[in-house]
């Protein structure tokens, strides 16, 4: 057969069985960080709503979107589906002591003004609220018209 491993417990590892203490570790972690302005980009499109929250530098923070959360097909571009990834959102900002909200809106999906909504009522003071949906200045030159 083989060699039978001997594993010898090391005083950390004798320390961790306490519950109290694992809990007080867990709390000890779980530090409270002040962020002045948090900005929301809101990606909704006709097929999905995704939500990313970064700080003033681009360190993103939490992100969610419908399909992450479950919804299927069409329902993942409803308003419905949106205030639920608004909640999710929330829900991983709580641990940072947010003052204000810079909301960037991008897309024309349904989803859209359900999530600004929720955001307002989730209890976050939106500061700032810009659509910067691309719109194309003539765009590209049209293909040749087909000859049969």
């Amino acid at each position: 057969m083989g060699k039978k491993k001997i594993i010898t417990k090391t005083s950390l590892d004798e320390n961790k069985g306490g519950r109290a203490q694992s809990q007080a570790s867990k709390s000890a972690l779980k530090k409270v960080k002040k962020i002045d302005t948090v900005r929301i980009y809101i990606n909704a499109t006709y097929n999905n709503t995704i939500i990313t929250a970064t700080d003033a530098s681009g360190n993103v923070l939490g992100w969610s979107s419908a399909g992450s959360l479950g919804f299927l097909g069409p329902k993942k571009a409803t308003p419905f589906a949106a205030s639920k990834v608004v909640a999710a959102i929330s829900e991983k900002l709580k641990n940072f002591e947010i003052k204000e909200v810079e909301v960037y809106v991008k897309g024309v999906g349904s989803g859209r003004d359900g999530a600004i909504r929720s955001l307002a009522e989730a209890g976050f003071n939106i500061v700032l609220l810009k659509d910067v949906t691309p719109i194309p200045h003539n765009g590209p030159r049209p293909p040749k018209v087909r000859r049969v």
